[in-house]
C-alpha cells in the first residue's frame, strides 16, 4: 500500500492475484477488500428529497445556465491560447456549488474562502497515512501531524461556514425576508431544523456536513480527457450535441449519456465505498470474515473487471447501447455512486450538471491538443484523493464553432 501506485490500482492488481475477497492486516486494522460484484436513513432522506431531488435539481437550472454561460463567454474571449480545462472546471464547480448551497446571502468572499479548505480536506483524507492503520500510535500522530493538519483545516472551514449559516438565519429573521426569495440548500436545511420534521436533533453540525457533499467537476474532466483521446467518439458526441439547443432536451442526447456512463465505469468519482465494520463474524463466498473487520468495496476494480467487461481498459461508450445496466446501484458490476442505503444521494444533481456542461463545451467549441500532441500522447495518470482526479492538468486549445 505504500509506494508510487495508487491504493485502488494496487488493490485491484492484488485482487487479480489473490481473488475477489482479500482479508488484509493493515497495521492494527483487519480489512476486507471486496473487488467483485434509523439516523442514517433520515440523513439519506434529507439528501435525496430535500437537497438533490428532481424538483430541487430543476430549481438550480438558472444557476447552471448562468455560470456555464459565463464560462463559455470567457473561453470565446481567450481562445487564442490553450486553456487549462482542469482548473476551469474546478472553478465552474466552485461557482455552481457555492451558489446552489449558499445563494446570494452574506459576503461572497466568505463563500470563495471556504471552498479551498474543503478541497484540501478532501485531498488530505484521500492520501494513505500510517495513522490509518496504526490508529493507537500517539508517536505516529505526533510525527505525521495528521490530526493537527485536519483539525486546523476543519476549524478554518467550520468558522466560515458557521458565519454563512448565521447570515442566512439573520436574513430569515429580518423584515426584508421574502418567502418567495430563491431558496438555497442552507435555507432548505434550516427549514428542516426549525420545523423538526425528522424526529431527531438536526443542528448546524448536520447542515455543514451535507451542503457541500456533491462534486461533479472531476467527472467532466475525465470525460473530456477520454473524448480527446478518442477522436471518433468525440466526433459522434459533437454531432449529436449540435442538434440540441437547450437543457430541456438533454434527455435526447442518448450518445452523450453513453459517454458519461463509460466515463463513470473507468473513472468513478470515488474509487472506494466508505469503509464499514463487520458487526459480527460473517461468511462470504466460503470465507469467514472476523467481527470488527473493515470492509472496502473497490468500485474502480469492479468497473474494470475482465470477467464482466469486454476489453475493460478501452473507452467504448457503445458497450452500454441497448444495455439495461445503469448506475442506480442495482448491478454490482457498475456502482460508481455506491449502492443501498449509503449510495450517493446526489446522482441526479451530478449527472444533470455533467450533461449540461459537457454538452456546452462540445457544442460551442472544437478542441485541439497543444504543442503538436497526438491523441495517443494524452496521459490518464491519476492523482490520489477521495476524488480521483487527473495527476496533470488537461490543457486544450478551443476553436469557436459558429453554426451555419
Amino acid at each position: 500500500m505504500v509506494g508510487p501506485s495508487l491504493p485502488h490500482r494496487r488493490l485491484a492488481d492484488l485482487a487479480q492475484e489473490y481473488g475477489p475477497l482479500m482479508l488484509m492486516e493493515l497495521g492494527e486494522i483487519s480489512c476486507l477488500v471486496v473487488s467483485s460484484p434509523e439516523w442514517a436513513k433520515q440523513m439519506k432522506k434529507v439528501s435525496v428529497v430535500e437537497l438533490f431531488g428532481a424538483a430541487r435539481v430543476r430549481s438550480f437550472r438558472p444557476i447552471r445556465e448562468q455560470e456555464t454561460g459565463k464560462l463559455v463567454e470567457s473561453i470565446f474571449t481567450n481562445y487564442i491560447a490553450a486553456v487549462n480545462v482542469s482548473r476551469m472546471l474546478i472553478s465552474l464547480g466552485n461557482c455552481i456549488t457555492s451558489r446552489a448551497a449558499f445563494g446570494k446571502t452574506g459576503d461572497q468572499k466568505q463563500v470563495e474562502a471556504v471552498l479551498p479548505y474543503i478541497e484540501e480536506i478532501i485531498e488530505t483524507l484521500g492520501v494513505f497515512s500510517l495513522v490509518d492503520v496504526f490508529p493507537s500510535s500517539k508517536l505516529l500522530r505526533f510525527i505525521t501531524r495528521f490530526d493537527t493538519k485536519l483539525k486546523k483545516l476543519h476549524a478554518a472551514a467550520d468558522a466560515i461556514m458557521e458565519t454563512i449559516i448565521s447570515d442566512h438565519v439573520a436574513k430569515r429573521s429580518s423584515a426584508k425576508h421574502d418567502d418567495d426569495d430563491d431558496e438555497d440548500l442552507v435555507d432548505a436545511l434550516l427549514n428542516l431544523k426549525d420545523n423538526n420534521d425528522l424526529g431527531f436533533p438536526f443542528t448546524n453540525v448536520e447542515i455543514k456536513a451535507v451542503i457541500l457533499m456533491a462534486t461533479w467537476a472531476v467527472l467532466t474532466e475525465w470525460a473530456m480527457s477520454e473524448l480527446m483521446k478518442n477522436p471518433k467518439i468525440m466526433e459522434k458526441a459533437q454531432k449529436e450535441v449540435r442538434q440540441v439547443v437547450n437543457e430541456a432536451l438533454l434527455d435526447e442526447l442518448h450518445y452523450l449519456q453513453l459517454v458519461i456512463k463509460e466515463t463513470l465505469r473507468l473513472h468513478p468519482p470515488g474509487p472506494f465505498t466508505i469503509p464499514r465494520k463487520c458487526r459480527k463474524t460473517t461468511v462470504i463466498d466460503g470465507y469467514e470474515i472476523p467481527v470488527g473487520t473493515r470492509v472496502f468495496i473497490n468500485i474502480s476494480a469492479l468497473g474494470r473487471d475482465p470477467n464482466h467487461w469486454t476489453e475493460p481498459e478501452t473507452f467504448n461508450p457503445e458497450r452500454f447501447l441497448n444495455n439495461p445496466i445503469n448506475y442506480n446501484g442495482l448491478d454490482f458490476n457498475f456502482v460508481p455512486f455506491g449502492s443501498g442505503r449509503r449510495m450517493c444521494p446526489a446522482i441526479q444533481y451530478a449527472t444533470t450538471i455533467v450533461s449540461f456542461v459537457l454538452a456546452n463545451l462540445l457544442y460551442h467549441f472544437d478542441w485541439k491538443l497543444p504543442n503538436g500532441m497526438r491523441p495517443e500522447d494524452i496521459d490518464l495518470k491519476e492523482k490520489s484523493g477521495l476524488e480521483v482526479r487527473r495527476k496533470n492538468n488537461l490543457l486544450l486549445i478551443p476553436i469557436p464553432y459558429y453554426p451555419n
